[in-house]
């Protein structure tokens, strides 16, 4: 099986047929996909300016789209490493009890749906790096209020999403699953209480 850097050089090569291309730059999605696979491609494709049916598209814009796909997961690769670190610190400083952001991190272990968007075509417009920046800077200071990603107030709790897990806090505005732990126990509380309204 195909890793993503021998995929994301079949999608560089010219010599590579443009139907294999193509094929190559959706399997990266396999390795590597924020917002899940659907609607990180819709995200890629809107971002690069081609159909995501589009089964001719010009090299030049299948690149571009692999160019913000591996700049984010360089971001998201760097803060993998710098929490190994930190558990590795924590496991011999006797802090052997994961707290939240651990349970959410396991959950989102290499990459896959890290800022999950369940109605693919409703995700943040922003380069998926810059996404994944606010996303941890959120994870690295107190519990606030707002989306990480795009400040928005609108938190609505959503029930039987197709991610793990498979119920939480959705901002209306840009379409992420927020972590749970980047926001404050009254902050999740509000979004029941609007999902409750909403199903009322």
């Amino acid at each position: 099986m195909a890793g993503f850097r021998s995929l994301a050089r079949q999608v560089r090569d010219p010599r590579c047929d443009l139907a294999l291309r193509r094929y190559s730059l959706r399997k990266c999605l396999e390795r590597f996909a924020p917002y899940g696979h659907r609607a990180t491609w819709d995200h890629l494709c809107a971002r690069a300016g081609f159909d995501p049916e589009d089964r001719s598209v010009d090299p030049v814009r299948l690149v571009a789209a692999l160019d913000e796909l591996e700049e984010a997961r360089a971001v998201w690769l760097a803060y993998e490493r710098e929490f190994a670190k930190r558990r590795r610190r924590e496991k011999h400083d006797g802090l052997r009890r994961p707290g939240s952001v651990d349970d959410w991190h396991r959950l989102t272990w290499g990459g896959f749906g890290v800022a999950w968007c369940d109605d693919p075509r409703v995700h943040p417009r922003e380069p998926l790096a810059e996404v994944l920046r606010r996303l941890i800077a959120a994870l690295e200071r107190e519990p606030g209020t707002v989306c990480p990603v795009c400040r928005g107030e609108r938190l609505v709790w959503r029930h039987d999403l197709d991610h793990e897990p498979s119920a939480g806090p959705v901002c209306a505005d840009c379409g992420i699953l927020v972590p749970r732990p980047v926001l404050t126990p009254g902050a999740l509380a509000d979004s029941r209480r609007v999902r409750q309204l909403v199903s009322a």
